[in-house]
């Protein structure tokens, strides 16, 4: 299975660490580079870009690309999902 979501207010580094703290593994160990996360059954590739929400107000929006079984990654989307919106504005 594969679900692409998208968070804004948070950075590459907090996704690596959520993600982390959910029981992942940075591929490379590297949080502000740009390796996967991978867990037992499921992988996480992160990227972001700016994105405006106005005439002059951008922010950070990461996008995580889900990989894995569809039980594990219901979980870990829920989990991460939460944990990105307390994080973001």
């Amino acid at each position: 299975m594969r679900v692409e979501k998208s968070y804004r207010g948070i950075s590459e580094r907090l996704a690596h660490h959520y993600l982390s703290n959910l029981g992942g593994e940075i591929a490379d160990g590297d949080p502000e580079g740009d390796a996967d996360v991978l867990g037992d059954d499921w992988r996480a590739a992160i990227t972001s870009e700016k994105v405006g929400i106005g005439p002059s107000v951008q922010l950070t929006e990461v996008t995580v690309v889900f990989e894995g079984d569809e039980d594990a990654l219901d979980a870990l989307i829920e989990d991460f999902s939460r944990k990105a919106m307390r994080a973001g504005g």
